[in-house]
């Protein structure tokens, strides 16, 4: 009987750590302060900015718009990068899945390049009757300001359907600035609602019910929501009271512009007066407030695009994610801009992830008299089939990046002549920082040091590394500013974020 009874106990032990669920630490500053850039599971940079983080069927999706091909607002030449989507169980490790349609076609290039005011906001739902996600985008091409599709799974291919209807705005002229930054949100019921924002009246915010696909309005709206000067609207409800959160005011690209929100007791109101829980929105413009059923959990996670202060490279943008927390009376507290929180993992027993991602800083110097080196040793005598190093480009360098490998030797310094070169043409090296992958096929030895050198002519802009300055490995980064490569001085303690590959 004894040993049944400790059979039974272990058994509910054991059942309730595994039904327990884990919490991951997600970080959005460094420990000085510092922006964090986040990094996929492929090791390059996370590229999907001004959307949103959903969750579907266990899986954090956050989808967004990608900038790494060299999108510019307002820049007449740039070309339109598309629509991109990461999954996660934690909120730590993010897989690429690739882009959400094809937009390098000559239609969708004519539609959101540098000419027209760009495309923006992808934002996904799923539709429980028609069992299929539901993608809105933002554009300036047509009337209503606004694309849809539709897809099988959460990451695409989506399909544009047809072009939807909207009550505001419906007679005036097209590709113009009629609706701006939106935001999907499912009621209890399964009725889906669009806040979207108003620029004939100035930015005040719409709210307008979507028919039972989900795919245009129905002409059922509360307009002026807001009294102008605002934009990205989140809608939410929590224990019966509707919320808006919005940019207040309104401010493209800017780098902490408050963050202020609206209830009701029902999405198309009557809504109250404004209450601002920020004044920065924790360094950049609100982007979205999702509701989050994890487990037997619902968070309300807030994000914030933390842009490159309307820089030319938004490619370079990072993010501000955390629950917002709220009073008894239900009132939203005011943002604490935490340098990291407890996120719960998709499922129970999913074991958190530890991000590396606070440890990399990213510098851009790399051009004319400035160099970068990295040192590295093998463990046995045989071929570098491959090495990757993560680098990116900004304001448009005029020369290729040059990428050179050569012995070490005294104080770990490039000696005698490159073993293997390589010129990077600038269009293959990202706005984003991600992996450049190099195959020098040279023999190297054991206990030998090496070193990559990356240098270039360019006397515009710059190419850019990952850098850290707590080394990894028992090897050193060094910089030159003088053009000589016998001339590094070494930076102690650092690394470059890279990978070598041998056969």
């Amino acid at each position: 009987m004894r040993k049944l009874l400790t059979s039974i106990i272990l058994a509910s032990l054991t059942f309730s750590i595994f039904c327990i669920p884990a919490f991951a630490q997600i970080k959005n500053f460094n420990r000085e302060g510092k922006q964090i850039t986040r990094f996929s599971t492929l090791g390059d940079a996370v590229d999907a900015h001004d959307g949103e983080i959903a969750y579907f069927d266990g899986t954090y999706y956050l989808y967004g718009t990608s900038y790494d091909c060299g999108f510019q607002w307002g820049n007449k030449t740039a070309p339109f990068c598309g629509f991109k989507s990461y999954s996660s169980k934690d909120m730590v490790n993010w897989t690429d899945e690739g882009f959400l349609f094809d937009a390098k076609t000559p239609v969708w290039q004519s539609r959101c390049d540098g000419k027209t005011y760009g495309c923006f906001r992808p934002h996904v739902v799923y539709n429980a009757k028609t069992k299929l996600y539901v993608l809105w985008i933002n554009v300036y091409d047509n009337v209503v300001g606004y694309r849809v599709f539709t897809s099988k799974t959460p990451v695409g291919p989506f399909n544009e359907v047809a072009e939807p209807h909207l009550a505001v705005n419906s007679d005036m002229p097209a590709a113009g600035l009629n609706n701006g930054d939106h935001d999907t949100f499912i009621d209890d019921d399964g009725t889906a609602y669009l806040a979207y924002t108003d620029w004939r009246t100035k930015g005040t915010i719409v709210i307008e019910k979507l028919s039972a696909d989900y795919l245009t309005g129905t002409g059922e709206v509360v307009k002026r929501v807001t009294e102008g000067e605002t934009e990205a609207p989140g809608l939410f409800k929590r224990k019966g009271i509707y919320y808006v959160v919005y940019s207040d005011p309104n401010c493209g690209y800017c780098s902490g512009t408050g963050t202020s929100y609206r209830t009701a007791k029902s999405p198309l109101g009557p809504w109250s007066k404004p209450t601002k829980i920020s004044d920065n929105s924790c360094g950049g413009q609100p982007s979205f407030v999702s509701t989050l059923k994890v487990n037997k959990e619902t968070i309300y996670l807030y994000g914030s695009d933390l842009w490159n202060n309307a820089a030319k490279n938004e490619a370079l943008a990072n993010f501000y994610w955390a629950p917002l927390a709220f009073n008894e009376d239900g009132s939203i507290k005011p943002l604490q801009c935490a340098v990291e929180y407890s996120m719960p993992t998709a499922k129970p027993g999913v074991k958190p992830g530890r991000s590396l991602d606070d440890i990399w800083d990213l510098k851009c110097d790399i051009g004319g008299q400035v160099q970068r080196s990295q040192t590295f040793k093998v463990l046995r005598s045989t071929l570098l089939s491959k090495f990757s190093i993560t680098v990116f480009q900004n304001n448009t360098p005029n020369a290729p990046l040059v990428i050179d490998i050569y012995k070490a030797g005294a104080n770990h310094l490039a000696t005698g002549k490159a073993l293997a070169s390589k010129s990077i043409p600038v269009e293959e090296v990202g706005w984003s920082a991600r992996n450049i992958f190099i195959r020098p096929n040279i023999r190297v030895a054991k206990g030998q040091e090496y070193v990559i050198v990356l240098k270039s002519a360019s006397t515009a802009g710059c190419y850019g590394v990952a850098h850290a300055k707590v080394k990894t490995h028992s090897v050193s980064a060094s910089i030159s500013t003088d053009g000589g490569v016998t001339f590094m001085s070494s930076e102690q303690g650092g690394e470059l974020k890279y990978q070598i590959l041998i056969k």
